[in-house]
């Protein structure tokens, strides 16, 4: 039996954007939640090519104390929290380079992150405090200026809750 999805009827991807009445897709095509443009992720890493490669390298190895995933030739692969962030050393480019976002990292206790970073010499950007929408966040950067947003959700966060 042939299972459906979006990759094999590319009309339902259509009809499930554009067409509020079509929810009979979903149940005509039952991975069609999970494949909105017919692509299948499989994972998913954010990768960093830092202008100095061993002190980003140190940082996120030795500072943050992320736990290596692999080490290949000229790059190294973190896991952070239920994804990866791999510190390349490889096509950077020759220009300086930009990066208009930020990394989003869950940590379990703001205060005692906050001490291990300042035990550990990483400065503090901006101090943790709770955000309108109700995520305790504190922000660093790393050496390449590129925000990292540490956060902590609290227990009556909606976040925390199993909306199953």
């Amino acid at each position: 039996m042939q299972e459906w999805s979006l990759r094999n009827d590319p009309s339902a991807a259509w009809s499930l954007r554009n067409d509020p009445s079509a929810a009979w897709s979903l149940r005509n095509y039952p991975s069609a939640a999970w494949y909105p443009c017919g692509v299948d992720i499989l994972a998913s890493r954010t990768i960093l090519r830092p202008a100095d490669y061993e002190k980003t390298l140190a940082f996120y190895r030795d500072g943050l104390s992320l736990a290596v995933c692999r080490e290949y030739p000229g790059g190294t692969v973190f896991f952070a929290g239920q994804g990866l962030l791999e510190v390349a050393a490889h096509h950077r480019g020759d220009g300086p380079g930009s990066f208009s976002g930020a990394l989003w990292l869950q940590v379990r206790d703001i205060d005692s992150a906050t001490e291990e970073l300042t035990a550990a010499g990483i400065g503090i950007v901006r101090e943790a405090r709770t955000e309108p929408w109700g995520l305790i966040e504190m922000w660093i950067e790393d050496p390449d200026s590129i925000p990292i947003v540490l956060v902590q959700i609290p227990q009556d966060h909606p976040l925390r809750r199993d909306n199953r």
